[in-house]
């Protein structure tokens, strides 16, 4: 999407208050159950518009407001992806025109012409907790074309590495993350999720990870039949991001990527500002 083209020092590909906000962006969510699952934009303070019937919208974890009465919510729009189920409600950049496996590391033929292409080596995202489980996913890709699936979920309880073992999976390093908690009182409800995508790739090829999954295997042996099946375990040096999706349930305001990270100074509209 981005390979061919020059690349600023910060990329945003999404923005909850931008005019086409999913405009890069597709969206995934599960008809069996259109009260539950759904993907919308409200004003954060307000929760509203509320979405059509008959979705019911999941509220917001409460949050007092600080001594001078500023709360911790945004005024702004904000998008809400919303499910019970993590897997079956995202959406994903750049766009595959049709549905995806979801929860697993079976992606199907990856098009390599269709990779998001930004080199960025981090990457922030805006999120708000919304006391449910939730999980980010982004593809990495090395020099030699080799991509690798960082996962990471707020219910993922230890660093784990499941292998490829068919010629359309990909590695999966899963590792757990955590909002803050409440008790810390933070000054926003809202979360800036920063990721330094190089730092990722040599976990990929490390067998000790592998030993902390949940299935009993012989790790050494394992890890060498996965490299000689398909031979697309990624390491060395960083090449570039290949896709990104976001699961539900959570709040999103923005997605992008720098040169820098925390100390690049990014335009002031990309920062959190409480509601006054």
């Amino acid at each position: 999407m981005f390979s061919t083209v020059v690349q600023p020092s910060v990329v945003s590909i999404f923005s909850s208050t931008g005019t086409a906000p999913l405009q890069l962006f597709e969206a995934s969510v599960d008809p069996s159950l259109p009260a539950d699952y759904f993907i919308h934009l409200l004003h954060d303070e307000a929760s509203l518009p509320k979405p059509a019937a008959p979705a019911a919208l999941i509220p917001p974890p409460s949050l007092e407001t600080t001594s001078d009465g500023q709360g911790y919510s945004l005024n702004q729009t904000v998008l809400q992806i919303q499910s019970p189920t993590l897997w079956t409600t995202y959406i994903q950049c750049p766009p595959v025109g049709g549905p995806l496996p979801s929860g697993h590391s079976d992606l199907g033929a990856r098009d390599k012409s269709s990779d998001l292409g930004l080199k960025h080596p981090w990457m922030h995202i805006q999120v708000r907790n919304m006391g449910r489980q939730w999980s980010l996913e982004v593809g990495l890709v090395d020099q030699s074309g080799r991509m690798g699936i960082l996962r990471l979920s707020t219910f993922q309880k230890q660093p784990r590495l499941r292998l490829p073992m068919s010629p359309n999976s990909y590695p999966l390093l899963h590792l757990p993350l955590a909002f803050p908690p409440s008790s810390s009182r933070p000054l926003t409800a809202w979360s800036t999720v920063t990721l330094c995508l190089p730092s990722y790739l040599p976990y990929f090829s490390s067998p000790k990870l592998i030993a902390q999954g949940d299935d009993p295997v012989d790790d050494e042996h394992t890890f060498r039949n996965a490299r000689a099946n398909v031979g697309s375990i990624p390491s060395g040096t960083y090449s570039h991001v290949a896709y990104i999706r976001v699961y539900a349930t959570c709040r999103l305001r923005r997605i992008w990527f720098d040169e820098s990270g925390p100390s690049q100074k990014v335009p002031w509209e990309f920062e959190l500002y409480g509601n006054e």
